[in-house]
Parts: structure tokens; C-alpha cells; sequence
């Protein structure tokens, strides 16, 4: 049985405690330095070993960290240019909605019922 609180709500699952308390600022700063050593670490490992490569571009150092880089930032800019001309305004199906139509009465299958 999980227990209630004062107020009788249930307490929050711990993966949204996680994600609410990450959402502070000096714990989301904390996450972006250790996120950016880890990545400094990784980019300074792949000089400790002999890479077998298959392209000789490939044997240029944190190749993969940066091919990942100019990819996201291809599909970023990508989505920008699309964005201009897959843009609708807000508005745009409005004149076909059918939202404020009343329903049919005969289609709704009402039953009568003598109280």
C-alpha cells in the first residue's frame, strides 16, 4: 500500500521526484558540467587506442563525436527550413471543423425510460 500524504494526495513516483528536482537550476547546471566532462573524457580516450578503420577518415580523433555533431545540427536547421513551409496558421481548419455541429438526434440511440 503506498501511503498518503497530509492533504491525501499519493506521493510522487521516484523517477518524477528525479526529473522534478533535475529541473532546478543548480541541479541542472550540476548535470550540464558533469555531461560536458563526460563527453571531454570520451573525446580524450579515443587517443589511448589503435582504431582498425574501414575509411581512413575515420582515424581522425572524436570523428564520431563530431560526425554526430554536424549531423544534429543538419537536422536542426533542416527543421527549421521545414517548418516555413509545412506552417499552417492556427486557424487553418477552422472553416472545415465540425466541432460546434449538433449531433443528429436519431443517431444518438437514446432510450426513454418511465420513472
Amino acid at each position: 500500500m503506498t501511503s498518503r500524504s497530509e492533504n491525501g494526495a499519493r506521493p510522487l513516483p521516484f523517477l518524477s521526484r528525479l526529473i522534478q528536482r533535475v529541473g532546478t537550476s543548480r541541479l541542472a547546471s550540476y548535470f550540464l558540467w558533469l555531461l560536458v566532462i563526460l563527453c571531454l573524457v570520451l573525446g580524450l580516450a579515443d587517443f589511448a587506442y589503435h582504431k582498425h578503420v574501414e575509411f581512413p577518415v575515420e582515424e581522425f580523433p572524436a570523428f564520431y563525436g563530431l560526425f554526430a555533431l554536424i549531423g544534429v545540427f543538419v537536422l536542426v536547421v533542416a527543421s527549421k527550413g521545414l517548418q516555413v513551409l509545412l506552417r499552417r496558421p492556427e486557424n487553418y481548419y477552422a472553416s472545415k471543423s465540425v466541432d460546434a455541429e449538433p449531433h443528429p438526434d436519431f443517431d444518438l440511440k437514446r432510450k426513454t425510460f418511465d420513472a
